[in-house]
């Protein structure tokens, strides 16, 4: 049967990737690797977060005490690290991209948009995205804490429809099931409550830094954003071949929008907007029918003081505002490329970071009076 998802982030911990804490190991990841494998065959885009690096590479940096300082912890990172791409990568028959993300990459404006551009072009060409926290340089105000969490904001930077996020257990009890054989799995959830968040008990992983808490932390910032997220079991292959077969195996979380209404309102409502950009009949025509993206060709006249990554307001002729969107471009640029075709912005600029001024996916149009 067809998938109902056209992309989504898959998250897969620690405990999976070394389950003994001793280096990667290939006992749930086949069957993960098959359910991504199958994915894109369907046409499903598929981002990966994978944690494990420190689980990977601590072998090789023997440390009797815990907890580990932050210093051992690094370096078994940057040894762990390698380990865990490679024991993806031969997983795989197609290409996949190493992306190491600290919590300033999704803050600042400059690189969440430069983290974006990389993360689409990967999609566009069929590269699998690998990613993980930087835990080689993320000290702990530069950390996201846990990769729950990093999964539902990456989840959010690729416009995904669906966040799965893999765990030991079937998703979310009423009470702890280790210790309660009267605790039932819960398969909707339509509302993150207290009562909700008081079912979920800590990490009893020592390689793990989340627990179903961060599990659910992860699920209310992606619902808010209108992406579906799914706790599932990682360790069981049936988990995925449900998924596979349109079923729930574990517990859903439902979207609180729809993905393009959150993103929307988001870009409307809680976006400053720093200039305005002008548009030719043309393009105008182009964003407003076609859904097209706003190429430099199409802007007649720039205003304003904006960096790239800042919102801008897209004008017709008249000035009367079409549509709200993120600029690739600062002003100066902006100005120097208007009337330009995309192929010649790197003979303009000595550079062409995007053949884009504002893409398709970072613009909404205004609703019609």
């Amino acid at each position: 049967m067809a998938l109902l998802w056209r992309r989504l982030v898959l998250k897969v911990g620690s405990a999976l990737i070394a389950p003994e804490a001793k280096g990667c190991s290939t006992r749930y990841l086949l069957a993960i690797a098959n359910f991504i494998s199958e994915c894109r065959q369907q046409g499903v885009e598929v981002v990966l977060v994978s944690s494990g690096s420190v689980a990977a590479g601590r072998a090789a940096i023997p440390f009797p005490h815990h907890p580990l300082p932050i210093n051992v912890k690094q370096a078994m990172a940057a040894v762990g690290q390698t380990r865990m791409m490679q024991s993806w990568r031969n997983l795989f028959d197609f290409d996949c991209a190493q992306i190491l993300l600290t919590h300033d990459d999704l803050s600042d404006r400059r690189r969440y948009l430069n983290v974006h551009n990389t993360l689409r072009t990967l999609l566009d060409h069929g590269v699998l995205p690998i990613v993980n926290e930087n835990d080689t340089v993320a000290t702990a105000e530069l950390k996201v804490g846990d990769n729950d969490n990093l999964a539902a904001l990456v989840a959010s930077v690729v416009d995904a429809d669906l966040l799965v996020i893999c765990s030991d257990v079937d998703g979310l009890y009423t009470a702890n099931p280790r210790t309660n054989p009267a605790a039932s799995l819960l398969t909707d959830v339509h509302q993150l409550s207290a009562d909700i968040y008081a079912m979920a008990g800590g990490s009893h992983h020592q390689i793990g830094t989340g627990g179903m808490v961060t599990k659910l932390q992860a699920a209310q910032k992606a619902t808010s954003l209108g992406i579906d997220t799914l706790i599932i079991n990682g360790q069981k292959a049936a988990s995925f071949a449900s998924l596979l077969a349109g079923q729930n195996p574990g517990t859903l979380f439902h979207k609180q929008l729809s993905r393009v209404s959150a993103k929307k309102h988001w870009l409307l409502h809680s976006l400053k907007t720093y200039g305005e950009v002008q548009l030719d009949e043309g393009a105008a025509k182009a964003v407003l029918e076609r859904g097209a993206s706003l190429l430099p060709k199409g802007i007649t006249a720039v205003s304003g003081d904006f960096e790239k990554g800042d919102a801008v307001w897209l004008c017709d002729s008249a000035g009367a505002k079409l549509a709200k969107g993120i600029s690739q471009y600062n002003t100066a640029e902006l100005g120097k490329i208007k009337g330009v075709h995309s192929q010649s912005i790197a003979q303009v600029l000595g550079y062409c970071p995007s053949e884009v001024a504002v893409h398709r996916d970072d613009l909404a149009l205004l609703e019609a009076k």
